[in-house]
C-alpha cells in the first residue's frame, strides 16, 4: 500500500500553525525587551558561587543552566507565578519559551528542581544579586544622588489559623508550639505577625524600600514581620547614602527624624503630622500636598509590583524566604523598570 496521503484539513492545520508562529514572532513582547536590554550573563559568575554544581562527567544527566534558571526565577516574580504554575506555563506560553531560548528543543526544569534552585540560592545569595544588579545601575548613571523617597508595602503570607494561646505562645518563644506534630509544623509561619492598617488586617511581612526620586528604581530594601512599624528602617536606608533630600509620609514624622536629617545635612521632605488637639494649619496642609507630588512616585512602584507582579502575597513560609521573595521581586521590579527607562544593562 502507498503512503497515505494528508487531508486538506490536516494540511491547512500545519500552514494555520506556521502561520500564527509567524505572526507571534513579529509582536514585540515585555520579556522580549528583556532579553535585548539586560545581559543576563552578568549574573553568571555570581550564580555559580552560590549554586555550585557536581561533577557529571563520569555520568549522569547534567544540570539546567545557571542564567537559564535565574530567567525563570525573573518569570516567576514578573507573573507573581507558583512553582507549579510556572512549570505549566514554560510548557505552554511560546513568549516565555522565547524568552528562555527554548522554542524547539531543550528540556524543561520541573517544579521540584525550580523549588531546590531557590532554596540553594537561599536570602542572602537573592540580597546579592540584587545589589550586584543595583551596582550595575549606580555604573549606568541610572540612580542617582538627588534624593530618595522611603515607604513600606506589606506582603501578606498564608494565614494561620491558631488559638490565641498559641500566638501568644509563638510571640514570646518564636517557635513552633511542642504539641504540634511534623507534620503541622511545617505548615506553620512562626515569624510573620498580623497587624491592622486602615481598618485591614494583615499576616505576614514587609518591604521595606527606598527608591530613587527621579528613576523609580528601588535602592535598597529591607524585609521585616508585618507589626514592625515602617519607620524603623528610615535612617539606616539613608545612612552613607550622600543625597539632598528625603521623601516620606507622615507615619516618617518625628523629632528623632528631624534632627537627624539635620545634621546629615539631608534636605526634609517628610509630611507633616497633625497631633491630638494641634491639627495640621492651612500652610502645613499646602506643604504635604505639594510633597505628596513626588512622594507618590513610590505608590507606583507598589502598584506595578501588587498589580503585574502580584508581589504582595507571599506563598512560602517563614521569614528567610519572604526576604528571599522580596529580594526576587525588587530585583526583578529593577530589571522591568530599566527596560521601561529604555536603558540597557549589560555585563561588561
Amino acid at each position: 500500500m502507498g503512503k497515505k496521503r494528508k487531508t486538506r484539513r490536516e494540511i491547512g492545520g500545519l500552514f494555520v500553525h506556521l502561520d500564527r508562529r509567524e505572526r507571534a514572532a513579529e509582536i514585540t513582547t515585555p520579556l522580549d525587551t528583556l532579553n535585548e536590554r539586560i545581559d543576563f550573563e552578568l549574573f553568571r559568575s555570581l550564580l555559580e558561587e552560590l549554586v555550585p554544581r557536581k561533577d557529571t562527567s563520569k555520568g549522569g544527566r547534567p544540570p539546567f543552566d545557571h542564567v537559564f534558571m535565574l530567567k525563570i526565577l525573573i518569570l516567576q516574580s514578573y507573573y507573581g507565578l507558583s512553582d507549579e504554575k510556572t512549570e505549566f506555563e514554560i510548557l505552554d506560553r511560546r513568549s516565555f519559551q522565547r524568552f528562555l531560548r527554548i522554542e524547539d528543543e531543550g528540556r524543561i526544569p520541573d517544579r521540584t528542581t525550580i523549588w531546590n534552585f531557590k532554596e540553594e540560592i537561599g536570602e542572602a545569595g537573592a540580597n546579592r544579586l540584587f545589589d550586584l544588579f543595583h551596582q550595575k545601575l549606580e555604573e549606568a548613571g541610572l540612580i542617582g544622588r538627588k534624593g530618595r523617597i522611603v515607604d513600606a508595602s506589606f506582603v501578606d503570607a498564608p494565614r494561620q489559623r491558631n488559638s490565641r494561646d498559641e500566638n501568644n505562645k509563638i510571640k514570646e518563644t518564636g517557635e513552633p508550639i511542642e504539641e504540634w506534630s511534623d507534620a503541622k509544623t511545617a505548615q506553620k509561619d512562626v515569624d510573620g505577625r498580623w497587624t491592622k492598617k486602615n481598618d485591614e488586617t494583615h499576616f505576614g511581612y514587609k518591604n521595606h524600600v527606598s527608591i530613587d526620586e527621579e528613576s523609580k528604581l528601588i535602592d535598597r530594601f529591607d524585609t521585616t514581620s508585618a507589626n514592625v512599624h515602617d519607620s524603623n528602617r528610615f535612617t539606616e536606608f539613608l545612612e552613607d547614602c550622600a543625597i539632598d533630600r528625603v521623601h516620606a509620609d507622615s507615619a516618617y514624622k518625628s523629632a528623632e527624624h528631624d534632627q537627624w536629617l539635620n545634621e546629615q545635612g539631608i534636605k526634609n521632605r517628610v509630611h507633616e503630622k497633625g497631633r491630638r488637639n494641634h491639627p495640621l494649619n492651612g500652610n502645613q496642609k499646602r506643604s504635604n500636598t505639594a510633597k505628596s507630588r513626588i512622594r507618590a512616585r513610590v505608590e507606583h512602584i507598589f502598584g506595578f509590583m501588587s498589580q503585574v507582579m502580584g508581589a504582595d502575597r507571599v506563598r512560602s513560609i517563614g521569614r528567610e524566604r519572604a526576604g528571599r521573595f522580596n529580594a526576587l521581586s525588587n530585583l526583578t521590579y529593577n530589571i522591568a523598570r530599566t527596560c521601561q527607562l529604555g536603558a540597557s544593562v549589560q555585563k561588561a
